[in-house]
C-alpha cells in the first residue's frame, strides 16, 4: 500500500485529524484544473450512534464548503464497505477536501460520526496513493471514532480553463450536477413475500429510492405483505454510462424508529435505453421480491445561455417551436407540454449576509424537479447574471422557483430571497423586478431580482395532462411539528366548515320564511326542479355559477375572496419556523416525544389536505386561474351535453365495463382518479399569497422590514 510522508499526516488545533502539506520539492507551475478520482473503499471501527449498538453510516465529501459527493447508506454496520467511486474537478488545491460522516436516522436529525481533512497539495501528480483518515470529533478531540480507507489519484487537467472560468467562479463539475443526460422512469408495482416485522404477522411497507441526492419515498401500504403501490417515479441520469438506484424497503411504526426491511439496486448500466424493463429484483438483508417498470429515456430538456445567445430571440426558431406546439400537433407526444425561457437579468438592493457589508450571490431555477444555476458574482449587492435557462414544460401548473442565496466558503449557503411564479400566470417577454420574499413565502423581505419569462405551451396537451397524476417532488426533510402550521391549518378548515355552515343557514332561512320574497321564489323554483328533474341538470348547476362569476369578474366585480385573511395569518410564520429549527436539535426531548409527534404530525398534514381541497373547489369557482376554470367549464358543459343527450343506464354501463377490465387491458396500470388530480392543479388559499406578486414599498416602514427578515 502506497502511504503519505509522515511529514504529511498530523492533527488541527481543532481537533480534526487532517493531511497537511510536506516539505517536498516544490511542484512545477499549477495547471488550470485537477481532476480528483476517489475511491470511497470502506470504514474500520466506527462510532456507535444507534440504541442497538449499531451506526447507518454514510459518507460526505466537501470542497470550499461545498457538497460534491454524498455515499450510499450502508444499514447496521460498523465495518461498511462502499466501494464508490468519484470524479471531481477541482480549481485549487489550497482547498483541502473535508470528509465528514453521519448516522442516517429516519425522520430525525441525522447524527454526526466523525471528520477528517484531506489536503491536496500534499498528493503526487498521477499517482494513485492509499489514504487512512482517523475520524475525530472536534468538541472531543481524544474520542476514537475509527477510520476511513480511501483510494486517491490527483491529475492536472491541460488547457486554460481558468481564464473561461474567471467570470463566472462555477466549475465544470457544478455545470455536469445541473444539466442530465437523460431521465430514468421507474414505476413501482408490487412486493412479493415480504418479511413479516409486525406481532400481527404483518407488515406496513413502504420503499425509498435513492439516486445520487434524488431521493423518492412511497406511499404506506397497511397490514400486508404482498403490497400493491402502483406509483411513478422519475430520476434526472446525468452520467452516460448510467448510474445505480439504491432501494431500501422499511416497515412503518407510530411511535417507533421504523423497521429496516431489506434492500436492493438497479445498476443502470445494464439496462438498455428506450426500452421498459419490468425487473422483479429480490431484497438483500430481507425476504421477498419487489416489481416494478424501469425506462430509460434520452432527454435535452434543459439548457443554460448567455442573455447574447438564447433561442426565443431569433424569429425563426421562435416560429419552430410554436410549431411544434401548435394545435395540429395536440396528440404527439403529450407528455412534451411546452419550454418556458428564463432570462435571469440581474438583482438589486439585496440583504448584506457577509461581516463587509457585502454578499457573493448566485441564483437557483427550479421548475418541479429540473435546477439550473447561475455563476456566483462576489461582493456585490447588486449582481448582474444576464443568463438564459430554458425547460420543458410537462405540467402547465407547474410553478417557476427563483432563489436567490450567498455563497459561503465556510459554510452552507444563506438565503437571501425567492419568487414563485405560476407558469400560468406568466406574461410572454415582459421584463419584471419580482420582490424577493422570505424562505416560506410569507412576506417580503431585502431585494428585487428582474427576470423575463417567455412560456409557449399547447393548451390541449395541458389540459389532458391535467387529468393525470402530478409529479411527485424529491423527498424532502421529514415534516416536523409546527405550532404555527397546526394552528393555520385549523383556521383553515373552520373557515371552510363555516362557510358550509352560512350556506344550510342561508337554505334554513327559505324554509323559515324570514324573508318572504325570497322564500317564495325558492319555493317556485323547488317545485319546477322536481317536476322536471333530469340528470343534466347537475353538471349544469355546477356550470351556472361558474359563468355568472365570470361573468361579474369581466364586468370589473371580482367576487373572489380578500387574501388579506390569509396573509395576516401567514406574517409571523418565519419567526415560528425559526423557533422550530432551533427546537428540532433538542434531539433527546423529541426522542420521548416521537410518538406524540407522529400523531400530531398525521392530523397536521390531515387538516392541511382537508383545507385545500375545499380552498381549491372554491378557486375553481372563483376564476382564481382561468385556464383552469375554463377547462372545468368545458368539462362541465361536455358532461351535461353526454348526460342530455345519452341515456344515464348506458353511462353507467361504460363506466363499469371501463373498470372492470382496466386491469386486464393494462396489468401496471396506476390508478388516479382524474377529479382530484384537477383540483390538484388549483392553487389553495395559502398558495395564492404565496405566488402573488409584492409591489416595491419606495418607504417600507423599519419595524415591518425587521419583522419579515429571514436572516
Amino acid at each position: 500500500m502506497l502511504t503519505l510522508p509522515l511529514s504529511a499526516v498530523g492533527q488541527s488545533q481543532t481537533g480534526i485529524t487532517t493531511v497537511e502539506p510536506c516539505n517536498a520539492e516544490p511542484p512545477p507551475p499549477s495547471p488550470a484544473m485537477y481532476q480528483l478520482d476517489i475511491v470511497l473503499k470502506k470504514g474500520n471501527n466506527l462510532a456507535i450512534r444507534d440504541r442497538t449498538g449499531t451506526s447507518d453510516p454514510y459518507v460526505k465529501f466537501k470542497i470550499a464548503g461545498k457538497e460534491v459527493f454524498r455515499s450510499k447508506t450502508i444499514h447496521k454496520n460498523l465495518n461498511p464497505v462502499w466501494d464508490e467511486r468519484t470524479s471531481l474537478l477541482v480549481e485549487s488545491l489550497r482547498e483541502p477536501l473535508y470528509v465528514k460522516v453521519f448516522d442516517y436516522d429516519f425522520g430525525l436529525q441525522d447524527d454526526f460520526m466523525g471528520s477528517a481533512y484531506l489536503y491536496l497539495e500534499s498528493l503526487e501528480h498521477q499517482r494513485t496513493l492509499e489514504v487512512s483518515l482517523d475520524l475525530k470529533d472536534p468538541h472531543y478531540p481524544d474520542h476514537n471514532l475509527g477510520s476511513l480507507e480511501l483510494s486517491v489519484t490527483l491529475s492536472p487537467r491541460e488547457g486554460d480553463i481558468r481564464d473561461a472560468c474567471q467570470s463566472m467562479r462555477l466549475s465544470d463539475v457544478h455545470r455536469k450536477a445541473q444539466l442530465w443526460r437523460g431521465i430514468v422512469s421507474i414505476s413501482l408495482i408490487e412486493g412479493l413475500g415480504l418479511q413479516p416485522m409486525d406481532s400481527n404477522g404483518r407488515s406496513d411497507p413502504y420503499v425509498k429510492f435513492r439516486m445520487g441526492h434524488q431521493k423518492y419515498k412511497s406511499k404506506t401500504i397497511s397490514k400486508t405483505l404482498n403490497p400493491q403501490w402502483r406509483e411513478q417515479f422519475d430520476f434526472h441520469m446525468y452520467e452516460e454510462q448510467g448510474g445505480y438506484v439504491d432501494i431500501t424497503v422499511w416497515d412503518k411504526d407510530a411511535g417507533k424508529k421504523d423497521d429496516f426491511m431489506g434492500r436492493c439496486t438497479i445498476d443502470l448500466s445494464l439496462l438498455s435505453k428506450e426500452h421498459t424493463h419490468k425487473l422483479e429484483l429480490p431484497l438483500e438483508e430481507g425476504e421477498g421480491l419487489l416489481v416494478m417498470l424501469v425506462t430509460l429515456t434520452a432527454s435535452a430538456a434543459v439548457s443554460i445561455s448567455d442573455l447574447s445567445v438564447n433561442v426565443l430571440d431569433d424569429p425563426n426558431e421562435r416560429h419552430q417551436i410554436k410549431q411544434r406546439y401548435s394545435m395540429w400537433r395536440s396528440l404527439h407526444n403529450l407528455k412534451d407540454v411546452g419550454v418556458v425561457q428564463v432570462k435571469v437579468i440581474r438583482a438589486e438592493g439585496l440583504m448584506a449576509a457577509d461581516v463587509t457589508g457585502k454578499s457573493d450571490p448566485f441564483c437557483i431555477v427550479e421548475l418541479s424537479n429540473d435546477r439550473l444555476q447561475t455563476h456566483t458574482v462576489y461582493k456585490n449587492l447588486n449582481p448582474e447574471w444576464n443568463k438564459v435557462f430554458t425547460f420543458n414544460v410537462k405540467d402547465i401548473h407547474s410553478v417557476l422557483e427563483v432563489t436567490v442565496y450567498d455563497e459561503d466558503r465556510d459554510r452552507s449557503a444563506d438565503f437571501l430571497g425567492k419568487v414563485a411564479i405560476p407558469l400560468l400566470s406568466i406574461q410572454n417577454g415582459e421584463r419584471k423586478a419580482y420582490v424577493l420574499k422570505s424562505k416560506e413565502l410569507t412576506g417580503p423581505t431585502k431585494g428585487v431580482i428582474f427576470l423575463e419569462i417567455d412560456v409557449i405551451f399547447n393548451a390541449v396537451k395541458a389540459g389532458l395532462r391535467t387529468l393525470i397524476p402530478i409529479e411527485q417532488k424529491y423527498m424532502e426533510e421529514e415534516p416536523r411539528v409546527s405550532k404555527q402550521l397546526l394552528l393555520r391549518n385549523f383556521n383553515r378548515v373552520r373557515r371552510c366548515i363555516t362557510f358550509l355552515i352560512n350556506t344550510g343557514c342561508y337554505i334554513n332561512s327559505c324554509f323559515e320564511w324570514e324573508s318572504p320574497q325570497r322564500s317564495i321564489c325558492a319555493f317556485v323554483l323547488f317545485v319546477i326542479l322536481v317536476w322536471n328533474f333530469e340528470l343534466y341538470m347537475i353538471p349544469l348547476a355546477l356550470l351556472l355559477p361558474l359563468a355568472w362569476n365570470y361573468i361579474l369578474i369581466t364586468s370589473g366585480k371580482d367576487t373572489r375572496q380578500d387574501v388579506q385573511a390569509m396573509e395576516d395569518l401567514m406574517e409571523d410564520e418565519d419567526e415560528d419556523f425559526d423557533k422550530d429549527d432551533r427546537d428540532s436539535e433538542r434531539k433527546g426531548f423529541m426522542n420521548k416525544l416521537y410518538a406524540i409527534q407522529d400523531v400530531c404530525i398525521s392530523v397536521q398534514n390531515a387538516l392541511d389536505e382537508v383545507a385545500s381541497y375545499g380552498e381549491r373547489i372554491k378557486n375553481t369557482f372563483n376564476w382564481t386561474v382561468p385556464f383552469l376554470s375554463w377547462l372545468a367549464m368545458v368539462a362541465l358543459g361536455m358532461a351535461t351535453l353526454i348526460v342530455y343527450f345519452i341515456p344515464l343506464r348506458y353511462i353507467v354501463l361504460a363506466w363499469g365495463v371501463n373498470k372492470f377490465t382496466k386491469k386486464l387491458r393494462d396489468p401496471y396500470a396506476i390508478d388516479n382518479n382524474e377529479i382530484l388530480d384537477f383540483l390538484s392543479r388549483v392553487p389553495s388559499d395559502v398558495q395564492v399569497v404565496q405566488y402573488r406578486e409584492l409591489k416595491q414599498d419606495p418607504n417600507p416602514s423599519p419595524n415591518k422590514r425587521k419583522k419579515n427578515n429571514p436572516g
